[in-house]
């Protein structure tokens, strides 16, 4: 009679490294490994259809990884007869067939699938034990330690704590260089003649695997947004390396100086796509930050250069982690500013006047990416003046981009770009007006576009602009003592009370309109995601 499987290892589709604490003492003699990509992973948001086909496509490549291991692997498809749709369904199927004696995994990236496995789990009678995951610099609890008795919790003080524990771009006990944050060498806008020669995409062409990939997401998904067309992503470990050494060749050096710059039809310019192959952990944060710095001691990098991007890997990334683990679930229904208009249309389209929205928008439903500014400072911003609320926004960029996983989307949507936790981890809400895309893409997106950046009402005003002023308006007590944004906020002092009215009309004038929109499309039957806003 064959030995009972002693442990039956769960692998999710974004942990995707042999070498993860859930293989620890890994017996092939004894041991097993499950793996499911189940319909319910892309239905939970309405998933981009590239997005999905990263993720099916790279857990394919990580299933042949572990047969060339001896890791004995049972593996289900999603279009495979009998597929339950879902995790713990397909978990209980799996163990009712091999009769595990308990279930390993690292810890996953979502507090949902997490809570799902634990409770299917004890309805099955089964020890789950969930491995600390090995991935990051920092622990989970080494971050509740950092957090404990923070009324609110600043990046920049856990960053530098990071640096020092982990002795990166540290000569001693002081940072390299004398300061710790070189943005101040950074964030130049590229001047009226734009970027330049820029380095050329690293492009995959996608093999047999990702191949079948992409026609069974075309078919199994014909409804959901984005395009499959010019899937390029890496989807192993040897091709998100190969991406890691061109980006320290070839853009690393202009990263810092170009990070916050914008330029329509320029996707990448010298950002990294590296968030990714790191979020499916095909490549581990330890050694892009030692390449990094490798880069600046042999004197092919700009130390402002180096520092920006170690900063957003060691510091924001690392962050933004704990602060989901510590503060879920319960922050996922932050909404501070109480924002509850619904997503406008054009966000699933692309459809809008707007030149710099329309260029972030298509770029993202194109290639699944969009660089932080695009993020932070278009999509994100006109969210968060408009009153979006942030729970739509939160399932909009999760469901959009290829990097998403939810320990580093949720944190970053509702906390840095929309400020629904109230200022919990940021110091202000990023808001700014159409000065700013005027300013940081030198005027290009504004020129091709029939609203004027600094006008605030009538016919030519930009939308940005008048919804700027306006988030001031209605958010005038919160913010008129803030030491960051009260000078902006007293500005409205100077107004008079018919520019004030005039803008709050204006205003709710493009709110109604969304609203309309949205209504029009859901008594039509339709998915109120299909209707348009400034088509």
């Amino acid at each position: 009679m064959a030995e009972r499987l002693r442990r039956l290892v769960l692998v999710l589709g974004d942990q995707l490294d042999a070498t993860a604490s859930a293989f620890d003492d890994f017996d092939p003699c004894r041991d097993a490994v499950w793996m499911a990509e189940v319909r319910e992973e892309s239905t939970n948001v309405w998933s981009s259809r590239i997005r999905i086909a990263l993720f099916l496509a790279a857990m394919r490549h990580f299933a042949t990884t572990l047969r060339e291991l001896g890791r004995p692997l049972h593996y289900v498809k999603l279009d495979e007869p009998g597929n339950a749709g879902s995790l713990a369904a397909e978990l209980r199927r799996a163990v009712q067939r091999l009769r595990p004696e308990c279930l390993v995994m690292s810890a996953p990236g979502d507090w949902r699938v997490l809570d799902a496995l634990r409770a299917e789990a004890a309805r099955l009678g089964l020890p789950l034990e969930v491995r600390e995951d090995r991935h990051f610099f920092c622990t989970v609890r080494e971050f509740a330690q950092h957090a404990r008795g923070r009324k609110t919790l600043r990046m920049e003080h856990f960053y530098r704590e990071q640096r020092q524990s982990h002795g990166v771009l540290m000569d001693g006990a002081v940072p390299v260089g004398g300061r710790w944050n070189l943005d101040a060498e950074n964030r130049e806008a590229f001047g009226p003649h734009g970027p330049g020669p820029v380095p050329a995409p690293v492009h995959f062409e996608p093999d047999a695997v990702t191949r079948e990939v992409l026609a069974l997401v075309a078919r199994e998904f014909p409804d959901h947004p984005g395009e499959l067309g010019s899937f390029t992503w890496p989807v192993t470990r040897a091709q998100a390396l190969i991406l890691l050494d061109r980006f320290m060749q070839h853009r690393l050096p202009d990263f810092g100086r170009w990070q916050d710059a914008l330029w329509p039809d320029e996707p990448v310019l010298w950002h990294s796509q590296l968030s990714a192959a790191m979020n499916l952990r095909l490549l581990q944060p330890r050694e892009v930050v030692a390449a990094a710095e490798a880069r600046w001691r042999a004197g092919g990098v700009p130390l402002a250069s180096a520092e920006g991007f170690i900063r957003q890997v060691l510091g924001w990334r690392e962050f933004v982690r704990g602060v989901y683990w510590t503060r879920m679930p319960g922050l996922a229904a932050a909404n501070a500013l109480a924002a509850h208009e619904p997503l406008p249309a054009f966000y699933w389209t692309g459809k809008t006047d707007l030149p710099c929205l329309a260029d972030a928008l298509g770029q993202t439903l194109r290639t699944g990416y969009a660089h932080h500014i695009q993020r932070l400072m278009v999509t994100g911003l006109f969210g968060l003046l408009l009153g979006v609320e942030p729970a739509q926004m939160h399932a909009w960029y999760l469901a959009v981009y290829v990097d998403a996983v939810e320990w580093v989307e949720l944190p970053n949507t509702l906390c840095m770009s929309q400020f629904a936790d109230g200022g919990g981890i940021t110091s202000k809400p990023y808001v700014a007006s159409g000065r700013y895309i005027e300013r940081m893409s030198s005027s290009r997106f504004c020129a091709q576009c029939r609203h004027a950046p600094g006008q605030r009402t009538g016919p030519a005003a930009c939308p940005f602009t008048t919804l700027y002023w306006d988030f001031l308006q209605h958010h005038r007590e919160r913010f008129r003592r803030h030491p960051r944004l009260g000078a902006q906020v007293r500005h409205l002092d100077r107004m008079s009370p018919a520019d004030v009215a005039a803008v709050q009309a204006q205003a709710e004038a493009l709110r109604a309109r969304n609203r309309q929109a949205h209504d029009l499309a859901g008594a039509a039957g339709e998915r109120p995601d299909t209707a348009g806003l400034f088509d």
